[in-house]
């Protein structure tokens, strides 16, 4: 073999020792771009799972909405007969967004309505009650989504003196006759109070 036969020998080893290397790098990219694809969907879907989650936490799986009389045969009244949260309620729940009308009667027979408005994300919602008085509320649903808490504060002013009143309350649906069950707990510096509410749909 001379010279020439031997350097066109070398020219096509190196040909094709470079067109497999040019091969290897190729696979290898396509590779590694699958496996960027694949890391971008696991985000992504790790992402959606999360938000989903999210918002199945701040919507729960009850819709209060309807109107709701009040069942005092069915009810407990606190001790002393003190009836907190008594009344016909007319609810309207839109995704977090929850608005309360409430009427009571008083002992004149006079109706008193009121209109509060809280949302189902566990921030803090502001409401005017007793004329003038703010109460600051945050609702949230429970871990399985089947019952709704409030917890309230309000503050009173009197002689100089501010006195801060607490109070809880659960809403949930009676699996059995389809009721409205409203669990009220009120504290105050003359001690605690219970009530459980039970209201009819109309």
């Amino acid at each position: 073999m001379n010279i020439q036969e031997k350097k066109s020998v070398i020219c096509c080893h190196r040909l094709k020792n470079t067109k497999k290397t040019i091969m290897k790098n190729s696979l290898l990219s396509s590779s590694q771009r699958h496996s960027g694809y694949r890391f971008q969907a696991i985000i992504a879907l790790i992402f959606f799972l999360y938000a989903f989650s999210n918002v199945s936490a701040q919507t729960g799986s009850l819709n209060f909405s309807g109107t709701w009389a009040f069942n005092e045969a069915k009810s407990s009244p606190s001790e002393g007969g003190f009836r907190m949260g008594a009344g016909s309620y007319v609810i309207t729940q839109d995704g977090i967004n929850l608005t309360v009308e409430r009427t009571m009667t008083r002992p004149s027979g006079e109706e008193v309505k009121s209109t509060s408005k809280f949302t189902l994300d566990s921030k803090e919602c502001s409401n005017t009650v007793f004329g003038t008085t703010i109460r600051k509320s945050i609702a949230q649903w429970s871990a399985d989504g089947k019952s709704l808490s409030f917890s309230h504060v309000m503050n009173f002013e009197r002689d100089g003196q501010t006195t801060e009143f607490k109070s809880t309350e659960t809403w949930k649906i009676n699996d059995s006759d389809k009721t409205l069950v409203m669990e009220s707990v009120f504290n105050s510096p003359n001690g605690e109070m219970k009530t459980t509410n039970i209201y009819d749909k109309k």
